[in-house]
C-alpha cells in the first residue's frame, strides 16, 4: 500500500525543458560573475565541473562541500570571498529563469489532492541546488515548501541521482519503509534508480528524459490523471 510518494520537481511538476533552463541559468549566472573576473566560459565549466563532484559524492561529505572543494580548485581561494554573490544571485536574478520554464496547474492541484488524502509527500528533486535556489523552484511550480516532509537540497544531501544511496539516505532519513513509497518521476535513468532500493516508480510523460533509450516498458507511465488512477488502486 502506498503512503508515501516522492516527486521529481524539474520536468515532473515544474514543466521545463532542460536546455532551455540551462541556457537561462548560465546566461544570467555568468552576467552576475563577470565583474569578478570569472570569464563566462570558464565559469560554465567550472559548474559542470562542480556537479559533477556532487553526482559522484560518495557520501563522505554533503553535495554542498564537494560542489564547492571542486570549484576552489578551478578557481582558488578568491572563491571563499566570493561565494555571497553566488547566494546574492540565486535569491535574485534566479528567479528571472522561472520565465525559462513552463506550469502546469494540474501539478499543484495533485499534491493539494493527495496531501489532503493524507499521504506523505516527499520532493525528491535531484539536490544540486542550495536550497533557496529549491525553494523558488517549488514556488514557481505553484506549490509551497510547506507541503513536503522533506526537499532534497545540495546542503542536506551526501549523494546524487541517479545513485540509489540518494534514495536510500531519504528512506532512513524518514523512517520510511521503501514498499510503501512511489517515485514519480520523469527521467528514465535518474528516477528509475529509486526501484533498486525497492520503491515503486511511476513516470510522468509530459517531459519524459530518455536520453540512454531505456526499456520503460515496465514502469506505469502518463499524465496526472493517469498518476492518480494508479496510485488510487495501489492504495485499495
Amino acid at each position: 500500500m502506498i503512503k508515501n510518494i516522492l516527486f521529481d520537481l524539474d520536468g515532473t511538476l515544474l514543466p521545463m525543458d532542460q536546455d532551455r533552463f540551462a541556457n537561462g541559468y548560465f546566461s544570467r549566472l555568468v552576467k552576475k560573475l563577470a565583474p569578478l573576473g570569472y570569464e563566462p566560459q570558464r565559469t560554465v565549466d567550472g559548474i559542470w565541473a562542480g556537479t559533477a563532484a556532487m553526482v559522484k559524492n560518495d557520501g563522505k561529505r554533503t553535495n554542498e562541500e564537494a560542489f564547492w572543494i571542486k570549484f576552489k580548485e578551478i578557481f582558488g581561494e578568491k572563491v571563499n570571498d566570493d561565494k555571497p554573490i553566488f547566494d546574492e544571485y540565486y535569491r535574485n536574478e534566479f528567479n528571472e529563469v522561472k520565465s525559462d520554464c513552463g506550469f502546469n496547474p494540474e501539478a499543484a492541484a495533485t499534491v493539494k489532492k493527495l496531501k489532503e488524502n493524507g499521504y506523505k509527500l516527499i520532493l525528491a528533486t535531484n539536490p544540486i541546488f542550495p536550497a533557496v535556489a529549491t525553494e523558488s523552484r517549488i514556488e514557481w511550480a505553484g506549490l509551497d515548501k510547506r507541503d513536503f516532509e522533506l526537499y532534497t537540497t545540495y546542503e542536506n544531501s551526501h549523494y546524487c541521482k541517479p545513485n540509489p544511496a540518494y534514495y536510500s539516505e531519504i528512506l532512513k532519513k524518514l523512517s520510511l519503509n521503501p514498499s510503501e513509497c512511489l517515485m514519480v518521476g520523469n527521467d528514465a535513468a535518474e528516477d528509475t534508480a529509486a526501484k533498486a532500493v525497492g520503491i515503486e516508480v511511476f513516470l510522468l510523460t509530459d517531459c519524459l528524459i530518455n536520453k540512454k533509450g531505456i526499456d520503460i516498458s515496465e514502469y506505469p507511465c502518463g499524465g496526472f490523471r493517469e498518476l492518480l488512477e494508479f496510485i488510487e488502486k495501489q492504495s485499495l
